[in-house]
């Protein structure tokens, strides 16, 4: 990513996603942007420099020359340096949603002097400018991509402040001891009392666990953000496809009452409790060599079903989830009893689908499932949709790992390390507090922390790292 706009830059971009809309904008901010939006419509009524954020009906023109023609219409917005959401003087054209009408304003706003914004620029001068911190503007990015009402509602937290607010007295704690121990040492020749050591641990101690609870946001906030992925797994025929489009609420995946149906992975995106959960439906594991459909040896389809078979346990390895789906009216396989010791110590939901043919099996003299069920069992069908409802639940509470939604919660890796150093950090302080090193050295540790605390929301962080930041947000943003 270039260099941020100076103050002599006025910059100007499409903000509204590619294609054909009913509402087109196209925004240019910078010591230019009024000047050069009054030369690309026509006000009806004029435009006061004073009036901020008040809109006013214009006409789009094709040219700059007199006898220019009328192609749409527009509403004009000026919003007023400091008072913007650049902090420089920012006007809006509303259009229409017709690409050729925006890329004409775009291309007459670059050749008026204008230029093109990088990626995320307008957001990055909203932080230069100090409108908002680093935290505040990733939370804009993520409003723009959330894909569910929870995610919309977290990130509007976080651009309202969230977790600012819940560094800012862990900081300004921090400071304070800094300050301490730099005045001991500053004024020692001047009789000034010493931190005594007792002091210095009990500060240190009641920093550190509004820190940790802090670092223990990430396990539910990093879930919220980017979602997690849920692999269904079991024998052909258990139902795990059937499983799958329950819980898809459609019929995504394809059901026959023959097995080995599903040969590759089908995957959907859905949101339970406003997590999103990436599902996986998988081929069916069974022993031994595989037979083709249509009972031809050696063929096309042996492979396919091992070649699914193949994938289906690279799903199961790379999941964050699992869901081992068991056949209520079949004992379980030596397959059956790997798969369920494979999933030991993971977090994993067993369902024993089929539910509703269990009791006739069992009238029939059906031997059933030879499984003891125990607490983390589900019995499910998804032919009637008993148990649904329950194993919804228990996907969202293994997915939260029973946390609770907070304010300020950590959702990126970036975040989590700024947190993580100045523990980290912390804990070497009281180490060497506790060891009575120099205040000189205790301090480096708490610099160390301090830092840490700052980069997170933006005052120390390094212009390489802003500008990968700024760069994966989109252009007019």
């Amino acid at each position: 990513m270039s260099e941020p706009a100076t103050v002599t830059d006025t910059i100007a971009a499409i903000s509204t996603p590619p294609g054909r809309g009913g509402i087109g904008i196209v925004r240019l901010s910078g010591p230019q942007a009024s000047a050069i939006a009054l030369q690309l419509v026509r006000l009806r009524h004029p435009l006061d420099p004073l009036d901020h954020a008040h809109a006013r009906l214009a006409d789009v023109l094709d040219s700059a020359s007199d006898d220019a023609t009328r192609i749409d219409e527009a509403l004009v917005t000026f919003f007023a340096a400091p008072r913007s959401y650049t902090a420089e003087d920012l006007v809006e054209i509303a259009t229409h949603g017709s690409p050729v009408v925006l890329e004409l304003l775009l291309r007459r706003a670059l050749d008026l002097g204008a230029r093109l914004a990088e990626p995320g620029e307008f957001t990055q001068c909203a932080f230069l400018s100090g409108r908002l911190d680093l935290t505040q503007a990733e939370a804009v990015r993520d409003l723009i991509d959330a894909q569910t009402l929870t995610q919309a509602r977290q990130a509007a937290s976080q651009m309202g402040g969230a977790l600012s607010h819940r560094v800012a007295p862990i900081k300004q704690s921090l400071v304070d001891l800094v300050a301490l121990l730099e005045a001991g040492i500053d004024f020692a020749e001047d009789d000034l009392d010493v931190t005594p050591q007792q002091e210095i641990s009990r500060r240190i101690a009641e920093l550190t666990p509004p820190l940790a609870a802090l670092e223990a946001s990430f396990a539910r906030g990093r879930i919220v953000h980017d979602g997690l992925t849920l692999a269904i797994v079991g024998r052909p025929n258990a139902g795990k496809s059937s499983l799958f489009n329950r819980l898809v609420e459609r019929d995504r995946a394809i059901v026959t009452a023959t097995p080995g149906t599903t040969r590759d992975l089908v995957t959907e995106r859905i949101s339970i409790g406003g997590i999103p959960i990436e599902l996986v439906d998988t081929a069916g594991l069974r022993e031994g060599s595989l037979k083709s459909l249509d009972g031809s040896p050696d063929g096309i389809l042996e492979e396919a079903e091992q070649l699914g078979i193949h994938r289906s346990r690279e799903a199961l390895a790379d999941a964050a989830l699992v869901l081992v789906v068991l056949d209520a009216t079949q004992p379980l396989n030596d397959e059956e009893h790997r798969l369920l010791a494979a999933v030991v110590g993971r977090p994993a939901i067993v369902a024993v689908n089929k539910s509703d043919l269990r009791e006739q099996h069992q009238k029939m003299g059906a031997p059933g499932l030879d499984f003891e069920t125990g607490e983390s069992s589900i019995s499910t069908s998804a032919l009637t949709g008993e148990g649904i409802a329950v194993l919804r639940e228990k996907i969202l509470t293994l997915a939260t790992g029973g946390a609770a939604a907070e304010p300020g919660m950590l959702t990126n890796l970036r975040q989590h390390q700024a947190v993580t150093t100045a523990l980290a950090a912390l804990t070497d302080a009281a180490t060497a507090n506790a060891a009575t090193i120099p205040h000189e050295m205790i301090l480096l540790d708490l610099y160390r922390a301090l830092w840490a605390l700052d980069s997170l929301t933006g005052q120390t962080t390094p212009d390489d790292i802003l500008n990968l930041i700024f760069s994966t947000f989109c252009i007019g943003k």
